[in-house]
């Protein structure tokens, strides 16, 4: 295992402190590894999470996949953005059938995010060719 020294605020370090001392990790190492390893696995879905008791960890502290969601930003992470593109494509090549399939396979009708690819959409109808 490697080792690896980095520097954090006092105020960040004491948070974590009371963390381990009201008992929510073993220790700050512990904490440390999962939050690096929880981290990973927000930013790529499929990193391979080596941490010991993962999945027990993350089960007691409850972190939901909205708490995902809200951790990443509005879109839940990068599927939004990978939406955004998949819609502009099919726009920009006037496959409007396939845009709206996707929408309509991937979003409810009155989700916030399917009405701004909608509208996404919308614009690349209306242009001039």
């Amino acid at each position: 295992m490697a080792k690896d020294t980095v520097r954090y605020p006092d105020e960040v370090v004491e948070e974590i402190d009371a963390l381990v001392d009201d008992g929510m990790f073993e220790s700050k190492s512990e904490f440390y590894r999962f939050s690096a390893e929880y981290v990973l696995s927000l930013i790529n879905p499929e990193h391979d999470v080596k941490t010991f008791n993962f999945d027990e960890i993350k089960t007691e502290l409850d972190i939901s996949e909205s708490d995902h969601a809200r951790a990443l930003g509005t879109d839940g992470g990068t599927f939004f953005l990978d939406a955004v593109i998949t819609v502009r494509k099919q726009g920009l090549r006037g496959n409007y059938e396939a845009a709206e399939r996707f929408i309509d396979t991937h979003y409810d009708a009155t989700d916030q995010e399917c009405i701004i690819l909608e509208e996404l959409l919308g614009t690349y109808r209306e242009r001039p060719e």
